[in-house]
């Protein structure tokens, strides 16, 4: 298996990587659909339409911008620790890839509340009536309902005791 140093220089790459894709999907949306109508991808289904969101998934909680920085950064400590103690080990490599997912999103949206006091949202299911939503809400939502499921039916509660702070007596079992 790989050393940690390579692990966690991987975890920035891909970091970077996926900030990068919504960082330029966001640019995408401001440049081409700002004060403009909506783009029809699949008449009835699929369409994109620039928001300005102010507030978190479904629009709730508007203008809390120092509340939602708070919790992103919360999150990222939490991650970034995780990220640190896991072992390098292959059945850890799922775990790594989803939070790194996880945290590209948080710091996609981040970087809008900092840079506008609001996120870009233009993707738009017309189908279902979804709420609009962006490429950083994918890497959260989809990675967080993975990491669930992992954490549900796959890890086992002995494959988390690298966070507990009496790591030696799990390693000797």
């Amino acid at each position: 298996m790989k050393n940690r140093k390579t692990i966690f220089i991987t975890d920035i790459i891909l970091l970077l990587i996926l900030v990068a894709i919504d960082r330029y999907t966001k640019y995408l949306a401001v440049l081409k659909l700002k004060d403009k109508p909506a783009y029809t991808i699949i008449s009835g289904v699929l369409e994109f339409n620039y928001l300005e969101n102010k507030g978190a998934a479904f629009g709730m909680l508007q203008n809390q911008k120092y509340f939602f920085i708070f919790i992103a950064l919360i999150f990222l400590a939490v991650m970034t620790y995780v990220l640190v103690k896991c072992p390098n080990e292959k059945k850890y490599i799922k775990l790594h890839i989803l939070l790194v997912f996880i945290a590209s999103g948080a710091i996609g949206n981040l970087v809008d509340r900092f840079k506008f006091d609001y996120v870009v949202d233009f993707i738009f299911f017309s189908l279902i009536n979804f709420p609009i939503f962006n490429v950083a809400d994918i890497y959260v939502t989809v990675s967080t309902f993975v990491l669930v499921f992992l954490i549900l039916f796959v890890y086992k509660d002995h494959d988390f005791y690298f966070l507990s702070f009496k790591e030696q007596k799990y390693r000797e079992l």
